[in-house]
């Protein structure tokens, strides 16, 4: 499953310094105002709003910027427009990629991801070119930190979870896309999440074993990742573990 590469991506970005939790915030700005636009600012009656804000809190991102965010998108008609793009491709020996991205500029963004493909040894592709080797699911990870093993597995099937595993530092519970805000909504009173998003799974994990093709796949991964149009990145390697 995905636990291992999606834990250490989140410990990255937990240990990652002011300018790039800057650029984080900037992202998730982002995708607050899309969602407030396309269903109000009462997160409620919004489970799409309700979804970002839960990556807000995650990232760490202040309950203030969260909710000055939330009243300058519903209240200002000049807010940028951004519309949902998403590309596909390879990076090095294959490895499957899917970059999502908010942007007000699509000839920007899809020049900008298919520079960082090159750059390093990939190819951008055609549209499902890669995305029928990933399954959509809803993943919540919740550190273990004492929480008893039972308890929580019982809690989360009770609540319509599809699947429950025991990572080395936290527990990850899969669900269906359309069972997420079910299961979310039943946990969030009684654990603390470390991330609770629907993701992108791979069906399998490709392995890079070559040094030259792990430099190259983590610069297009942080090339993409610096790049403001682009919110989610999705691939297939099983990356090493970082300390």
């Amino acid at each position: 499953m995905s636990g291992h590469s999606k834990w250490s991506t989140i410990k990255r970005k937990k240990g990652a310094n002011d300018a790039q939790r800057a650029k984080i915030f900037t992202k998730i700005a982002r995708e607050i105002i899309v969602a407030v636009k396309a269903g109000g600012p009462d997160p409620n009656n919004n489970s799409s709003l309700k979804d970002v804000i839960s990556k807000a809190r995650a990232a760490n991102m202040p309950n203030d910027n969260i909710q000055r965010t939330i009243k300058k998108a519903a209240g200002d008609t000049e807010t940028d427009n951004y519309e949902n793009i998403t590309y596909e491709g390879y990076g090095p020996n294959g490895v499957a990629v899917i970059v999502e991205t908010l942007t007000d500029n699509r000839n920007r963004t899809a020049a900008d991801v298919r520079h960082a493909f090159d750059k390093f040894g990939g190819n951008m592709g055609q549209t499902g070119c890669v995305s029928f080797m990933f399954d959509k699911k809803g993943v919540i990870l919740i550190e273990k930190d004492g929480i008893d093993e039972d308890t929580i597995t019982m809690d989360a099937l009770e609540a319509g979870a599809e699947d429950f595993s025991a990572e080395d530092e936290c527990y990850e519970i899969t669900t269906a896309p359309e069972d997420f805000h079910a299961v979310r909504d039943a946990l969030e009173g009684k654990y603390e999440f470390v991330s609770a998003e629907v993701t992108m799974v791979p069906q399998t994990m490709t392995e890079l074993t070559d040094d030259d093709q792990i430099l190259k796949m983590q610069k297009m991964i942080d090339t993409l990742e610096d790049s403001d149009d682009v919110q989610n990145i999705y691939h297939n390697w099983d990356m090493p573990e970082q300390e």
